[in-house]
């Protein structure tokens, strides 16, 4: 029986209501930041975990996700939006009596505004854990690599109007689906009452425009000082990398560790970009380690621990 049900309200934050899934009652917060196209359900594996660990748990959905406030605009999804979204939440959560300190967690795109929230140091965090995103001073020095640029053909791809959106909502918005579905090394981590989640929440109206203008407004916008000139990060840092993403290579993780202070990285080989929802037994019990303060066990193959360690 899970004693740290996750239930759902709505939370007003910098002017949105955002549709927030909550697990667990204790004085710290976890708020935990989902990626592209993913929603606040991709957290439904590490939810209890933090209540366990004495956590009151937040998972939003994104602005312009599922049944949060979806702003019109590319403008709307430019980054300052974002950061500001991430502070209101972190404030209602105050106002709402969660006083210890907070713990942002955060995986694909949601790392790009995690990372740069730690940066801008826009509230006090006590840890950042971060999967499958990487520290963008390190992402913006090496994407302009062949290799890496043909792993980003997406991005560009999301440049143009309209057609990217007819396409991924083409026969029952099979592409996102096959995003994830596609993407993962352990298919059977997807079936198909999981993708039925992701292909419904990107057939809402006007959601999957809102979900692609991530890319459109960070494409345009102005990229902060932190990501060209960063100072060293002081919050202690996970990184956990599931190193078969078809999207992200792992050779842009080299080089964190100069740039944080107090930073552990945890590569699972075998396991794609899908991490957390893919190898959930193995990146719990990697939080949980570095959470307590014990040593946090490396993954062998398939993203199983490897228990000597």
């Amino acid at each position: 029986m899970n004693t740290h049900p996750i239930r759902t309200a709505y939370i007003e934050a910098n002017g949105l209501a955002f549709e927030v899934d909550i697990c667990g009652d204790g004085e710290k917060l976890a708020l935990l930041l989902h990626g592209f196209p993913e929603s606040k359900y991709s957290w439904r594996h590490q939810m209890p975990v933090f209540a366990e660990l004495g956590y009151t748990v937040w998972a939003p959905n994104l602005r312009g996700y599922g049944g949060t406030s979806r702003p019109k605009g590319r403008e709307a999804y430019a980054l300052p939006h974002l950061l500001d979204d991430v502070a209101g939440l972190i404030d209602a959560a105050r106002a709402r009596g969660v006083s210890g300190p907070t713990t942002l967690v955060s995986h694909d795109w949601g790392g790009v505004i995690a990372w740069t929230f730690a940066l801008k140091k826009m509230r006090p965090l006590e840890r950042f854990i971060v999967m499958n995103l990487p520290h963008p001073a390190l992402m913006a020095k090496r994407i302009r690599t062949w290799a890496q640029l043909k792993k980003s053909w997406y991005i560009f791809f999301f440049q143009i109007p309209w057609l990217p959106e007819k396409l991924l909502l083409a026969r029952n918005a099979r592409a996102i689906g096959e995003a994830f579905r596609g993407m993962a090394v352990d298919k059977s981590r997807f079936p198909e009452e999981v993708l039925d989640h992701y292909r419904k929440n990107a057939q809402l109206p006007g959601a999957m425009t809102a979900m692609i203008n991530y890319y459109r407004a960070s494409f345009r916008g102005e990229r902060p000082a932190e990501w060209t000139d960063p100072p060293m990060l002081e919050t202690p840092t996970l990184m956990i990398w599931g190193e078969e993403d078809s999207a992200l290579g792992k050779e842009l993780t080299y080089g964190t560790d100069e740039l944080v202070s107090d930073f552990t990285i945890r590569y699972l080989p075998q396991v794609s970009h899908w991490v957390q929802q893919e190898a959930p037994e193995s990146v719990n019990a990697m939080i949980r380690a570095w959470i307590e303060g014990r040593h946090v066990p490396q993954a062998g193959l398939g993203g199983r621990l490897l228990i000597a360690d």
